[in-house]
Protein backbone atom coordinates (compact mmCIF):
# COMPACT_ATOMS: atom_id res chain seq x y z
CA UNK A 1 0.00 0.00 0.00
CA UNK A 2 1.52 3.43 -0.93
CA UNK A 3 1.99 5.96 1.88
CA UNK A 4 0.46 8.81 1.13
CA UNK A 5 2.33 10.68 3.98
CA UNK A 6 5.51 9.42 2.77
CA UNK A 7 5.21 10.51 -0.81
CA UNK A 8 4.45 14.37 0.11
CA UNK A 9 7.27 14.19 3.07
CA UNK A 10 4.54 14.95 5.42
CA UNK A 11 4.32 13.59 8.77
CA UNK A 12 1.89 10.76 9.56
CA UNK A 13 -0.53 12.96 11.71
CA UNK A 14 -4.12 12.80 11.72
CA UNK A 15 -4.19 17.03 11.08
CA UNK A 16 -1.58 18.48 8.53
CA UNK A 17 -1.68 22.12 7.85
CA UNK A 18 -3.37 22.82 4.72
CA UNK A 19 -0.52 25.66 3.49
CA UNK A 20 2.22 22.98 4.49
CA UNK A 21 1.08 20.59 2.74
CA UNK A 22 0.16 22.48 -0.01
CA UNK A 23 4.03 23.90 -0.38
CA UNK A 24 5.21 19.98 0.03
CA UNK A 25 3.17 19.07 -2.77
CA UNK A 26 4.33 21.85 -5.28
CA UNK A 27 8.04 21.46 -4.37
CA UNK A 28 7.47 17.35 -4.66
CA UNK A 29 5.85 18.36 -7.98
CA UNK A 30 8.60 20.45 -9.19
CA UNK A 31 10.80 17.77 -8.75
CA UNK A 32 9.26 14.69 -10.64
CA UNK A 33 7.29 16.29 -13.10
CA UNK A 34 7.20 14.54 -16.29
CA UNK A 35 7.75 17.91 -18.70
CA UNK A 36 11.28 18.06 -16.68
CA UNK A 37 12.57 15.36 -18.44
CA UNK A 38 11.37 16.21 -22.43
CA UNK A 39 14.83 14.43 -24.23
CA UNK A 40 14.10 11.04 -21.81
CA UNK A 41 13.11 8.14 -22.98
CA UNK A 42 9.38 7.17 -23.42
CA UNK A 43 9.62 4.76 -20.80
CA UNK A 44 11.25 7.51 -18.00
CA UNK A 45 8.62 9.78 -19.58
CA UNK A 46 6.19 7.14 -18.39
CA UNK A 47 7.44 6.42 -15.57
CA UNK A 48 7.50 10.34 -14.09
CA UNK A 49 3.79 10.52 -15.67
CA UNK A 50 2.87 7.86 -13.28
CA UNK A 51 4.53 9.35 -10.49
CA UNK A 52 2.92 12.50 -10.74
CA UNK A 53 0.11 10.76 -10.99
CA UNK A 54 0.95 9.41 -7.70
CA UNK A 55 1.77 12.56 -6.13
CA UNK A 56 -1.48 14.43 -7.44
CA UNK A 57 -3.29 11.23 -5.75
CA UNK A 58 -1.81 11.76 -2.45
CA UNK A 59 -2.39 15.23 -2.04
CA UNK A 60 -6.11 14.98 -2.87
CA UNK A 61 -6.21 12.19 -0.46
CA UNK A 62 -4.40 14.14 2.37
CA UNK A 63 -6.01 17.62 2.03
CA UNK A 64 -9.36 16.49 2.88
CA UNK A 65 -9.65 15.42 6.35
CA UNK A 66 -11.94 12.53 6.55
CA UNK A 67 -9.64 11.14 3.44
CA UNK A 68 -6.47 11.61 5.21
CA UNK A 69 -8.14 9.85 8.40
CA UNK A 70 -9.18 6.94 6.35
CA UNK A 71 -5.78 6.26 4.76
CA UNK A 72 -3.90 6.85 7.88
CA UNK A 73 -6.08 4.26 9.63
CA UNK A 74 -5.23 2.10 6.82
CA UNK A 75 -1.42 2.11 7.53
CA UNK A 76 -2.25 1.90 11.16
CA UNK A 77 -4.85 -1.10 10.76
CA UNK A 78 -2.93 -2.73 7.78
CA UNK A 79 -6.70 -2.52 6.32
CA UNK A 80 -9.42 -0.20 5.48
CA UNK A 81 -11.84 1.29 8.72
CA UNK A 82 -15.03 -0.43 8.66
CA UNK A 83 -17.80 1.55 7.40
CA UNK A 84 -20.57 2.30 10.20
CA UNK A 85 -23.70 2.16 7.98
CA UNK A 86 -26.35 3.19 11.14
CA UNK A 87 -26.61 6.74 12.35
CA UNK A 88 -24.71 7.49 15.44
CA UNK A 89 -27.46 8.17 18.29
CA UNK A 90 -25.84 11.51 18.78
CA UNK A 91 -26.70 12.20 15.34
CA UNK A 92 -30.05 10.98 15.06
CA UNK A 93 -32.13 13.95 15.90
CA UNK A 94 -29.84 16.37 13.20
CA UNK A 95 -30.51 13.20 10.66
CA UNK A 96 -34.36 13.51 10.85
CA UNK A 97 -34.25 17.33 10.94
CA UNK A 98 -31.87 17.38 7.69
CA UNK A 99 -34.57 14.50 6.21
CA UNK A 100 -37.04 16.38 6.97
CA UNK A 101 -36.23 19.69 5.07
CA UNK A 102 -34.41 17.78 2.19
CA UNK A 103 -38.06 15.90 1.93
CA UNK A 104 -39.74 19.37 1.59
CA UNK A 105 -37.21 20.90 -0.99
CA UNK A 106 -36.95 18.20 -3.01
CA UNK A 107 -41.09 18.18 -3.30
CA UNK A 108 -40.65 22.05 -4.02
CA UNK A 109 -37.93 20.68 -6.75
CA UNK A 110 -40.30 18.58 -8.50
CA UNK A 111 -43.18 21.78 -8.19
CA UNK A 112 -40.96 24.36 -9.67
CA UNK A 113 -39.78 21.49 -12.65
CA UNK A 114 -43.34 20.93 -13.26
CA UNK A 115 -44.32 24.79 -12.96
CA UNK A 116 -44.93 26.50 -16.57
CA UNK A 117 -46.84 29.45 -16.09
CA UNK A 118 -44.18 32.58 -15.26
CA UNK A 119 -46.57 34.06 -12.50
CA UNK A 120 -46.50 30.19 -10.35
CA UNK A 121 -42.48 30.43 -11.32
CA UNK A 122 -42.02 33.45 -9.32
CA UNK A 123 -44.23 32.35 -6.25
CA UNK A 124 -41.94 29.30 -6.58
CA UNK A 125 -38.90 31.11 -7.22
CA UNK A 126 -39.31 33.10 -3.67
CA UNK A 127 -40.46 30.38 -1.76
CA UNK A 128 -36.79 28.46 -3.11
CA UNK A 129 -35.07 31.60 -1.79
CA UNK A 130 -36.56 30.79 1.50
CA UNK A 131 -35.64 27.32 1.39
CA UNK A 132 -31.88 28.02 0.48
CA UNK A 133 -31.59 30.23 3.60
CA UNK A 134 -33.54 26.78 5.19
CA UNK A 135 -30.36 25.61 3.87
CA UNK A 136 -28.00 27.66 4.91
CA UNK A 137 -29.19 27.45 8.59
CA UNK A 138 -29.07 23.93 8.15
CA UNK A 139 -25.42 23.84 6.68
CA UNK A 140 -23.93 25.60 9.71
CA UNK A 141 -25.84 23.50 12.25
CA UNK A 142 -23.47 20.75 10.22
CA UNK A 143 -20.72 22.67 10.11
CA UNK A 144 -19.72 23.57 13.36
CA UNK A 145 -19.84 20.03 14.93
CA UNK A 146 -17.85 18.96 11.76
CA UNK A 147 -15.14 21.82 12.56
CA UNK A 148 -15.08 20.70 16.60
CA UNK A 149 -14.11 17.51 15.09
CA UNK A 150 -11.32 18.89 13.11
CA UNK A 151 -10.25 21.19 16.37
CA UNK A 152 -9.97 17.70 18.01
CA UNK A 153 -7.40 16.18 15.25
CA UNK A 154 -5.43 18.86 15.94
CA UNK A 155 -5.48 18.69 19.59
CA UNK A 156 -5.06 14.72 18.80
CA UNK A 157 -1.89 15.22 17.09
CA UNK A 158 0.51 16.02 20.35
CA UNK A 159 -1.05 12.94 21.75
CA UNK A 160 -0.25 11.07 18.87
CA UNK A 161 3.14 11.97 18.38
CA UNK A 162 3.95 10.71 22.13
CA UNK A 163 1.77 7.84 22.74
CA UNK A 164 3.21 4.59 22.51
CA UNK A 165 -0.87 3.80 21.67
CA UNK A 166 -1.97 5.58 19.25
CA UNK A 167 -6.15 6.30 20.03
CA UNK A 168 -7.13 4.80 16.77
CA UNK A 169 -11.08 3.98 18.09
CA UNK A 170 -11.43 7.78 18.33
CA UNK A 171 -10.02 8.30 15.17
CA UNK A 172 -12.65 5.66 13.80
CA UNK A 173 -15.26 7.36 14.97
CA UNK A 174 -14.18 11.10 14.29
CA UNK A 175 -13.51 9.26 10.34
CA UNK A 176 -16.97 7.85 10.77
CA UNK A 177 -18.57 11.48 11.48
CA UNK A 178 -17.26 13.06 9.03
CA UNK A 179 -18.62 10.77 6.43
CA UNK A 180 -22.07 11.55 8.06
CA UNK A 181 -21.08 15.47 7.86
CA UNK A 182 -19.44 15.80 4.95
CA UNK A 183 -21.94 13.53 3.19
CA UNK A 184 -25.09 15.82 4.14
CA UNK A 185 -22.63 18.91 3.59
CA UNK A 186 -22.76 18.16 -0.29
CA UNK A 187 -26.07 16.96 -0.33
CA UNK A 188 -27.21 20.86 1.21
CA UNK A 189 -25.07 22.21 -1.43
CA UNK A 190 -26.61 20.29 -4.08
CA UNK A 191 -29.89 21.68 -3.63
CA UNK A 192 -28.92 24.84 -2.84
CA UNK A 193 -27.80 25.04 -6.41
CA UNK A 194 -30.65 23.42 -7.44
CA UNK A 195 -32.42 25.79 -6.75
CA UNK A 196 -31.19 28.96 -7.63
CA UNK A 197 -31.69 27.59 -11.45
Amino acid sequence: MLDNFALLNAPRLPWLNADLLKQSFFTRSAEIHPDRIHPASSAEQLSATARSAELNAAYHCLREPRERLRHLLELELGAKPSDLTQVPEDLMALFFSIGKEFRAVDALLVEKNRATSPLLQVQLFERGQQAVEKLGDLRQTVVVPRDALLAELELMNAAWKAAETRPLERLQEIWRLLSFYDRWLAQIQERMVKLSF
